[in-house]
C-alpha cells in the first residue's frame, strides 16, 4: 500500500459574503463581478506571494502556501484590493469576502490537498467578518514579528465538525503598510472587455513565474476543443510540480481564452516573467502542436518547438506531448533565468543557482560539472537554506563519482548522499533529491534501494525522464541487463532532446557490453559520443567493446581519447569502484576489464 503523502502548508480559504442574495438581484452581473475579483485580484495576489491555487470557483477559492508569512500577505493584499474596488460601488452592489488562514499538516492527493487542517481553514473563514481575515494560533506564532499587521485575540472557537477548540485571531492592517493592486474599470456597464489589474507598486515578478495561455484550436473544429484545452490544463498541472516554479492557475489563464492578448500586458497583470503560447492543429491522421516561450518583459521569443505526430489514442498522444513539453520547458526556463542572473550586478544565492544549472544543462562533462559545482557551492555559501542548490550540488558530486572523475569517488558519493538525506528531511517531496539519492545508492552496491528511490521520484514527478534511465542502470548492476534498454527507451520517449541523452545511451551501451552484445554496444557508445565527446568514461567503454570485437587499433584510439579527458583513469581505479557485488554483475564485469586491458588502459 502506497505511503500517504503529507506536508506542512499554510492554507487560505476565501469566500464571498451573500453571493446568493446578489445573484438573485442580478445573476449575470454578479457572476461577472465575482469572476473579475477572483481572477484579477485573488489570483495575482497569490502569484505574487508564491502560492499554489488548489481550487478557484466563482465566489472563492482554496490556496496553499509554503510560508504562513506569504499566505497572510496575499490575504491582506486581496482584501485591500477588494476594499479599493468597492469604494465607488453602491453598498447594495458591493461584493466582499471573508478569509480564513491556518497552518497545519495536509494530505497530498495529486494536485489536491485535504485533511483536518484544511477543514480548520475553511471553518475559520466562516468566523471572519465581511472584508476581514481570521487566522489560527499556528499562523500567529509563525508570522509574529514578521508582518506589519496586528493580530487581535478572539479566544478559543468551537468550529463545526472540528473536535478540538481553535484559538483564533482577527487581522488588522493599514493601507500605508500594504501597497495594493488596483483594478481598472471598464468603460460603460455594457462593455464586454475584461477588467484587468495593474500594479501600483514596483514589485518584480517572481523568478520562474509563468502563465500557460489557452492553446489555440487551429481549424476551429469544436469537437477538438476538449483536446486542445486538455493539453493546456495538463501542461499547467505538470509545470506546477517543478520545484520553485510559480504557475498561474488554469482558471485565471482561461480568462484570456479566445481573446487577442498583449503578452507584455499579461505579464504585468499576472506578475509573471514568462508566458507560453501554443496552438493545436488536428486532422484525421495527424496532430501538430506548436509552442513558443515569451519573455513578458520584452515580448521577445525565447524558444519555440513543434510536435508533429500521427493521431493514435488521443490520451496517449496528449500525455506524450505534455510530458515532452514540460521537460524541455523546464530547461528553457532555467536557461532564461541564468541569462538574467548573468546581468545581475550583485548576484544573490538564487542567481548563482541558476547559473550553476545553466552549466549543468550544457551536458555531463567534467568541465561543465566542475563549473556547475562552483556556482552551486557559492549559492550555498550565501544561503545555506537554498534547497535547490543543496540538491543539485549533491547530484553533481554523485554524478562526477559515477564518471570516475577524480580519485575521491567514495568521498564524493558519501558527501552527496549526506547532503541529499539532509535535503529530503527539509523537502521530502523533492523528486530530484529522491532520484539523486537513488543514483548514489546504485553506485554503492544498493541497486534495489536505488530503484525504489527512483520510483518514488517518478511518483512525485511523472515527467522525470532521467529516473527511468537510472532504473535501467540499476537493472544491469543486479544482473538484469536485458531489461535496461526498455527503461532507457522510455526516458528517450519522454525527453528525446534532453541534455542527458548521451548519458542514457551510454547506460544502454554499458548494459549491452556486460551482456556480450559488443556490436550493439559500439553503436550506442558511438551515438553517445556524437552527442557528447567530452565524457571520458564513454570513450573507455567504447574501447572495451571494440577490443572485444578484435578492433584493437580503434580501441586504442578510444582509450587515448578518454585519457585526454581524464588522464587519471586506470584499471586500478575502475576495479576498485565496483558499484555492485551481485555475482552476475561481477562475472560480466570481467570481460569488460579484459577489454579495457587489451585496449591499453594503464594499470595504475
Amino acid at each position: 500500500m502506497a505511503r500517504e503523502q503529507r506536508r506542512l502548508a499554510a492554507i487560505l480559504f476565501v469566500d464571498a459574503v451573500g453571493s446568493s442574495r446578489l445573484m438573485g438581484q442580478d445573476e449575470s452581473g454578479t457572476i461577472a463581478r465575482l469572476l473579475n475579483h477572483i481572477n484579477q485580484r485573488l489570483a495575482p495576489a497569490v502569484a505574487r506571494h508564491s502560492g499554489r491555487v488548489i481550487r478557484l470557483k466563482g465566489d472563492g477559492g482554496l490556496v496553499e502556501f509554503a510560508s504562513a508569512v506569504d499566505a497572510l500577505a496575499a490575504a491582506i493584499e486581496f482584501q485591500q484590493a477588494i476594499a479599493d474596488a468597492n469604494r465607488n460601488e453602491p453598498e447594495e452592489r458591493a461584493i466582499v469576502f471573508r478569509a480564513g488562514l491556518h497552518l497545519g499538516d495536509v494530505i497530498v492527493d495529486g494536485t489536491d490537498i485535504y485533511g483536518d487542517d484544511v477543514n480548520v481553514a475553511a471553518r475559520l473563514e466562516t468566523e471572519a467578518p465581511p472584508g476581514g481575515i481570521v487566522v489560527s494560533r499556528a499562523v500567529r506564532d509563525a508570522v509574529h514579528g514578521r508582518v506589519k499587521a496586528k493580530l487581535q485575540p478572539r479566544g478559543e472557537l468551537s468550529l463545526r465538525n472540528i473536535l478540538r477548540p481553535i484559538r483564533a485571531f482577527d487581522v488588522e492592517w493599514t493601507e500605508q503598510d500594504w501597497p495594493t493592486v488596483h483594478a481598472a474599470t471598464s468603460q460603460g456597464s455594457g462593455s464586454s472587455q475584461p477588467v484587468r489589474a495593474t500594479s501600483t507598486g514596483s514589485s518584480t515578478p517572481p523568478r520562474l513565474s509563468i502563465v500557460v495561455l489557452p492553446f489555440a484550436n487551429f481549424g476551429g473544429n469544436p469537437e477538438h476543443e476538449y483536446f486542445v484545452d486538455g493539453v493546456t490544463e495538463s501542461l499547467t498541472t505538470d509545470l506546477s510540480r517543478m520545484n520553485g516554479t510559480l504557475v498561474i492557475a488554469r482558471n485565471t489563464a482561461f480568462t484570456y481564452k479566445g481573446k487577442p492578448v498583449d503578452i507584455m500586458q499579461v505579464g504585468r497583470e499576472l506578475q509573471v516573467r514568462y508566458a507560453l503560447e501554443g496552438s493545436v492543429q488536428r486532422t484525421s491522421t495527424r496532430l501538430r502542436v506548436n509552442v513558443q516561450l515569451i519573455d513578458t518583459e520584452t515580448g521577445g521569443h525565447l524558444w519555440a518547438e513543434r510536435f508533429d505526430k500521427p493521431v493514435g489514442d488521443l490520451l496517449d498522444v496528449q500525455d506524450e506531448v505534455v510530458t515532452r513539453l514540460a521537460r524541455q520547458l523546464g530547461t528553457q526556463l532555467i536557461g532564461a533565468e541564468a541569462r538574467r542572473a548573468e546581468r545581475a550586478p550583485d548576484p544573490d544565492s538564487v542567481d548563482l543557482y541558476f547559473q550553476g544549472m545553466a552549466w549543468l544543462n550544457k551536458g555531463n562533462t567534467p568541465d561543465y560539472l566542475s563549473h556547475a559545482r562552483d556556482y552551486l557551492e557559492r549559492a550555498l555559501e550565501l544561503d545555506p537554506g537554498n534547497i535547490e542548490a543543496l540538491v543539485w550540488g549533491a547530484y553533481v558530486d554523485v554524478f562526477m563519482a559515477s564518471l570516475y572523475a577524480g580519485g575521491d569517488r567514495a568521498t564524493r558519493l558519501a558527501a552527496g548522499e549526506a547532503a541529499l538525506v539532509k535535503a529530503l528531511t527539509l523537502a521530502p517531496e523533492h523528486a530530484w533529491a529522491h532520484l539523486s539519492l537513488g543514483l548514489a545508492q546504485i553506485q554503492t552496491k544498493r541497486a534495489l534501494q536505488g530503484i525504489a528511490e527512483c520510483e518514488r521520484a517518478l511518483a512525485i514527478d511523472r515527467n522525470l525522464a532521467p529516473a527511468h534511465a537510472m532504473i535501467g542502470l540499476a537493472k544491469f548492476r543486479i544482473g538484469r541487463g536485458e531489461e535496461t534498454q526498455a527503461h532507457v527507451e522510455e526516458a528517450l520517449r519522454l525527453s528525446p532532446r534532453d541534455s542527458f541523452v548521451a548519458a542514457w545511451l551510454s547506460i544502454a551501451g554499458d548494459a549491452k557490453l556486460f551482456l556480450g552484445s559488443d556490436e550493439e554496444a559500439v553503436s550506442l557508445f558511438s551515438s553517445a559520443i556524437a552527442l557528447n565527446r567530452n565524457n571520458p568514461y564513454t570513450h573507455f567503454l567504447l574501447a572495451a567493446a571494440l577490443a572485444n570485437l578484435g578492433r584493437t587499433r580503434e580501441a586504442k584510439d578510444a582509450v587515448q581519447a578518454g585519457l585526454v579527458l581524464n588522464p587519471d583513469f586506470t584499471m586500478r581505479r575502475y576495479l576498485s569502484g565496483a558499484a555492485s557485488d551481485h555475482p552476475t554483475f561481477l562475472a560480466q564485469r570481467e570481460r569488460v576489464a579484459a577489454g579495457l586491458r587489451q585496449a591499453g588502459v594503464p594499470e595504475g
